[in-house]
């Protein structure tokens, strides 16, 4: 079993940390003691973020597949905090249609966002986390990585996209002392979910299961690196 870290002085990123998974996230650090950038596209949601967990956190607004914007979330947390330890890769979009029916424009967000982000976030947080010595990269996918289904080409192919990309940078940095894990849920009970959480779907995950799940991550010993970690509902409909 793994130990619940306390993580005073840690400093994390969590991309897409304003709602759902990825404030759940951000809430955990902040309770460990660690301090946390927060990215996102809502200034509302983003503001709310702020000023709940201030004085722990710094929020950077904008889209994480622009390169500048991803620069500028690693800058925050180094110039900000004075250093990176985790980043957590957590920003995520879909639209579920078939392909004969799907937007373009939609195609593309999706690659975008669950795919080009992480890469650039990834490139940009590296050389931050082998200043400190080391660190974790963590990134959450989905199960839709590995199960497809009708209506979710372009989501599944994004997330089998991830995992394979996430798979590659273990096996680069990991002489680095940087580990590479990612977390793939199932159904979460989230907005981002079909049926959001509403009281018919409480048998979904929760966000804060999910985050459960990152904690225990880094809860590990330097020479564990559990890189594939698969979390799913206990009774599903």
């Amino acid at each position: 079993m793994t130990s619940q870290p306390q993580l005073d002085g840690h400093v994390a990123i969590v991309t897409g940390g304003s709602r759902g998974i990825g404030l759940a996230v951000a809430r955990g650090f902040v309770a460990r003691g660690a301090k946390v950038v927060v990215s996102g596209r809502s200034r509302t949601d983003l503001d709310a973020v702020a000023a709940e967990l201030a004085p722990s956190v710094a929020v950077v607004e904008g889209d994480v597949a622009n390169p500048a914007v991803a620069d500028a979330i690693v800058r925050t947390a180094v110039d900000r905090f004075g250093g990176l330890d985790t980043l957590v890769n957590n920003a995520g979009v879909a639209t579920f249609t078939n392909v004969a029916d799907m937007n373009v424009d939609d195609w593309h967000r999706m690659i975008a966002t669950n795919l080009t982000a992480v890469f650039l976030c990834t490139k940009a947080a590296i050389p931050a986390l082998k200043q400190r010595g080391g660190g974790w990269i963590i990134n959450i996918s989905s199960l839709a990585g590995r199960n497809s289904f009708a209506g979710g080409a372009a989501y599944c192919a994004t997330k089998a996209g991830l995992n394979a990309f996430a798979e590659s940078v273990m096996l680069e940095v990991r002489q680095d002392n940087i580990r590479v894990s990612t977390v793939m849920p199932g159904s979460v009970q989230t907005a981002f979910s079909k049926g959001g959480d509403a009281p018919e779907h409480e048998w979904k995950l929760s966000a804060d299961d999910v985050a459960q799940v990152v904690f225990d991550l880094l809860g590990h010993s330097k020479r564990s690196l559990p890189s594939r970690v698969e979390i799913r509902p206990s009774k599903p409909k």
